[in-house]
């Protein structure tokens, strides 16, 4: 019996045993930044509460990119969750943490433009919209539409990449072509393990469906 050979396929049995169960670490770690989030966005009334519970998501989702830095779903969720806690926080500490997400998410297109569907480009399309122009801040829509179109390429039938895309069409007061993206939007199917957030955004996509619908009757 070859010792060497018995030595290198342990070597070997262990480093993936490793590999595996950090990947099982990670899995965990973002569901429960994800399920975090969800309850933080839809689940908290109190605006008081909902910013602590921002703030103290911040710090988990920056410790998740911390321990896996080439992961792109880590850097996605911490813009994420920056961009969540500036819209939570308003004020002179928005655009700072607006800032934060864009680098994170800019850093993740790097790693993985592809990752969670395209969430980076959806993501970073919505901080351009959302954000004021120069010279207060960043924001362009032409650079949020470029990137919503980017995420839809990518994800044409996601709840998240629709959604977006309808809103911004909304706020552009193009409601045809938004209703459209809305209605595919609601048609989109469940994501595993994220019923909370899934309900939350259907709420929002019925409310700018209802928002067109009462604009069409006024």
């Amino acid at each position: 019996m070859n010792i060497r050979l018995l030595i290198g396929g342990a070597a070997l049995c262990l480093t993936l045993y490793a590999t595996g169960a950090l990947a099982v670490e990670f899995d965990q770690r973002l569901q429960e930044v994800q399920h975090d989030w969800a309850v933080a966005n839809y689940q908290i009334e109190d605006a008081d509460q909902r910013e602590a519970a921002f703030e103290q998501l911040v710090a988990k989702a920056e410790a998740l990119a911390a321990d896996y830095p080439q992961r792109a779903e880590a850097l996605i969720w911490q813009g994420i969750v920056y961009s969540s806690f500036a819209g939570a926080k308003g004020g002179l500490g928005a655009l700072g943490l607006a800032k934060k997400a864009r680098a994170s998410l800019e850093a993740a297109l790097k790693i993985d433009p592809k990752a969670l569907d395209g969430s980076a480009y959806t993501s970073l399309g919505t901080l351009y919209h959302k954000v004021p122009g120069f010279p207060l801040g960043f924001g362009s829509d032409k650079k949020a539409r470029k990137f919503l179109l980017k995420a839809l390429e990518i994800n044409p039938d996601g709840i998240d990449s629709n959604y977006f895309y309808g809103e911004f069409l909304v706020d552009e007061k193009q409601f045809d072509e938004a209703r459209k993206y809305l209605e595919r939007a609601l048609a989109a199917p469940p994501r595993p393990g994220r019923p909370i957030a899934d309900q939350g955004r259907r709420w929002e996509i019925q409310a700018l469906l209802q928002k067109i619908a009462d604009r069409g009757r006024a």
